[in-house]
């Protein structure tokens, strides 16, 4: 990983190594020379997760700490409880040979002592709790951080408060710290609220085919109701041997209906949905990566930056709409993203059953400019050159 760029501190490139990063993928080889940069830049990247982003940016963040000053350091904001512990696992590895630095979770329900101020070097956390630790309750001195990192700006934008809270954050920070905002993809909204965050950046964009992740075969599969799309569901997996995988419905109700009907029919079944409290939802989460269910069906709370690394099918049950009934391209992308990660190859199947249907998958095809091929799932056959 080292070459383009310098890693000044020898404990981190063995963290480096040690995580099995030999060669920069190409997000790293683009950003890594702007975050390490002296004096720092800032940066609006666009990457898709399953490319490296988060060790790129805790790289940065960690090349960047005096272990010796006992106070916040660097601050990065994630859209949820998840993603931030998802994040504090890369910076617990790569930082394993500097035991010296210290994390903190910014998260509901970690409760500190009021008036109390936090010493470990980099808070991880989602936007609601860390402004409170920023202003009301005082945990942080905003104006000692000297990088910044809003990971998954999309989803910032998308869920109520984020946006402006995110905004809050930054005018507290002072001039000189370095800002890093992450988003897999950049509608008008977004790039909007990331101009006003990240000032003078440097930016990093990817044409819109590069978008749909190469790594991963895209099919549909005809039907004409729910229970056909159920039946089509068994049979692919009467054919392929599925290491793990996720299957996304539009509803809460779709989602436990199918999860109870694929549970009858003897397969190991997980069932996430935005109703359940976050320590829930972690432990869903937690159960699913170490294989103890094979499949986790879920609403879209889990189409983004859950990394599991053995996923190599991805199911859309129902394909994903926005509140008008659009196609939610931006969700369809991450959806698919969670199979085929760093490169390897992934499988992604759309259950179509409608004429209305049908349209939503021609609109998300003409947008990627990418044709997804019909799959016939009576075909044994057909179904098993594609597992191949």
């Amino acid at each position: 990983m080292s070459g383009t760029f310098l890693i000044r501190k020898p404990q981190l490139l063995q963290g480096v190594y040690a995580m099995g990063f030999n060669r920069p993928s190409k997000i790293q080889e683009n950003a890594l020379p702007m975050m390490l940069a002296e004096p720092p830049q800032n940066l609006i990247a666009q990457s898709q997760s399953g490319t490296g982003k988060t060790a790129a940016f805790v790289l940065a963040m960690l090349s960047r700490v005096e272990p010796a000053e006992r106070y916040p350091q660097c601050l990065c904001l994630s859209p949820t409880y998840e993603l931030a512990l998802q994040t504090g696992k890369v910076i617990e590895q790569m930082g394993k040979f500097h035991p010296e630095l210290k994390l903190a979770y910014a998260v509901r329900g970690n409760k500190l002592e009021r008036g109390q101020k936090i010493s470990e070097h980099i808070v991880i956390g989602t936007p609601g709790t860390v402004l409170d630790w920023c202003s009301k309750l005082k945990f942080i001195d905003p104006k000692k951080i000297k990088v910044f990192v809003l990971d998954e700006a999309d989803v910032m934008i998308a869920t109520q408060g984020h946006q402006d809270q995110s905004i809050r954050i930054q005018r507290m920070l002072p001039r000189n710290c370095q800002m890093l905002l992450f988003s897999a993809t950049f509608e008008d909204s977004v790039w909007k609220f990331a101009q006003k965050v990240v000032p003078d950046p440097n930016i990093i964009k990817l044409k819109r085919e590069e978008e749909t992740l190469d790594t991963i075969k895209q099919y549909y599969v005809l039907c004409n109701n729910r229970d056909e799309k159920f039946q089509a569901l068994c049979n692919l997996y009467g054919a392929i041997t599925i290491a793990q995988a996720m299957i996304f419905c539009h509803t809460r109700k779709t989602a436990s209906w199918l999860a109870a009907e694929l549970s009858k029919e003897g397969h190991q079944v997980a069932l996430l949905s935005g109703e359940m409290v976050v320590e829930q939802r972690a432990a869903v989460i937690e159960r699913f990566r170490e294989g103890k269910e094979k499949v986790l069906v879920t609403t879209n709370v889990c189409a983004r930056g859950i990394d599991v690394e053995q996923v190599s099918v991805v199911i859309n049950f129902d394909l994903p709409v926005d509140k008008d009934g659009n196609p939610d391209n931006e969700t369809y992308l991450h959806r698919i993203g969670r199979t085929g990660r760093f490169g390897k190859r992934g499988l992604a199947v759309n259950m179509v059953d409608s004429k209305h249907s049908m349209n939503i998958l021609n609109r998300i095809q003409e947008h990627f400019n990418k044709k997804i091929e019909r799959l016939d799932t009576d075909d044994l056959d057909e179904i098993e050159k594609i597992a191949n």
